[in-house]
């Protein structure tokens, strides 16, 4: 696939645009005055290969939460999510945010989002214009009659072109919505209308389960026509779970530096042992492993009819036999495994491969 060439902006040292890595954002759900807890998951979604995190930051105090999570260890770049008050924006700038989300339209008067773009642009802060059908400017909103894709769109590069008339250019665009044509849409007209960086991602998507879909759907079908530079896997779930889901969007397209790429059948009466529960166990304990940039491609197969045949684009996995497994390499079988050594084994040829 050809990948749209967009500006390049920095986001605390993680590149966004232009042909860095796409990058996987979350968000905290802690409340931002619990300083420790929101510290605390900060971390784990950086352990868990978060790219970069958002904290929503309501009232101007809670703004310290920035200087509270690096004092914690934290280092993946902080976004600070601002509504309303263009001051907590200043305040989130002081403390450390390493990229402001605004929308200009409901910061109030234009010197506010002056304000706002001019010590951003002192510090060297890009600022992520978020908009959604509930932010619309009411003109706009009048013009189109509802939230449209044309509407988002142009609402998003009139607010880009606000910033730009401010002297601001380093400006992330990010349109949401919770319907998947709608949002898709938009980005497209953004993407084929302007330069600027996109954020994707699927609004209000729902649980775990229906979120995903609808995520994998709308991130998958636009990165597969080369839009888009980072993203959000919106889940009503644990933010952890929105990683794991971004990065595995990703490593189904070939768009991630290293990672390990599980392939499994979908089981069937030839099937004798518990496929389901070790590919599901190997993919738990696998996840947190660092492949250090190599792409690792492990088959967890059912039966030898669709073993070392079937799976021969794996580098190695296994093919079930009546309680017990064979383990193959490129297509040849070495030997024979018992089924509760699977997992292990597994773990162990994934870290041989990896050196």
């Amino acid at each position: 696939m050809e990948r749209r060439i967009s500006r390049t902006i920095n986001v605390g040292g993680t590149p966004i645009g232009g042909t860095s890595p796409i990058s996987v954002q979350s968000m905290t759900n802690v409340p931002a005055e619990d300083f420790d807890g929101t510290a605390r998951q900060v971390i784990a979604l950086e352990n868990a290969g978060c790219d970069i995190v958002r904290i929503a930051v309501p009232k101007e105090e809670y703004a310290e939460v920035f200087r509270a999570v690096r004092a914690a260890g934290a280092t993946v770049p902080l976004v600070a999510d601002i509504h309303f008050d263009y001051k907590i924006a200043l305040a989130a700038l002081k403390a450390g945010a390493d990229k402001i989300r605004i929308n200009p339209g409901n910061i109030g008067a234009e010197w506010k989002v002056r304000e706002v773009a001019a010590a951003c642009k002192v510090k060297g802060v890009p600022i992520r214009i978020g908009v959604n059908g509930g932010s619309l400017d009411k003109a706009i909103l009048e013009k189109y009659g509802s939230p449209t894709a044309a509407a988002l769109a142009e609402s998003a590069l009139t607010q880009a072109e606000q910033l730009e008339s401010m002297g601001f250019c380093d400006t992330v665009i990010s349109i949401k919505s919770s319907r998947i044509t709608t949002m898709t849409e938009a980005a497209r007209i953004v993407a084929k209308s302007s330069s600027y960086p996109i954020h994707l991602g699927v609004t209000e998507a729902g649980t775990e389960y229906s979120g995903i879909i609808k995520n994998s759907i709308g991130i998958g079908s636009l990165l597969c026509d080369g839009i888009g530079d980072t993203l959000r896997v919106s889940l009503t779930a644990d933010p952890v779970r929105e990683v794991l889901a971004g990065k595995e969007i990703l490593k189904s397209l070939d768009l991630c530096e290293g990672g390990i790429n599980i392939i499994s059948c979908p089981t069937c009466g030839r099937t004798k042992i518990d496929l389901i529960g070790l590919a599901e166990k190997f993919r738990e304990e696998s996840a947190s492993i660092d492949t250090k940039g190599k792409k690792v491609t492990v088959a967890v197969m059912g039966c030898v009819v669709n073993g070392p045949g079937e799976a021969k684009e794996a580098d190695f996995g296994i093919a079930g036999g009546d309680g017990f497994a064979v383990l193959f390499k490129n297509g040849e079988t070495l030997g024979r495994v018992e089924e509760d050594r699977v997992v292990e084994t597994l773990i162990e040829e994934t870290l041989k491969f990896i050196g």
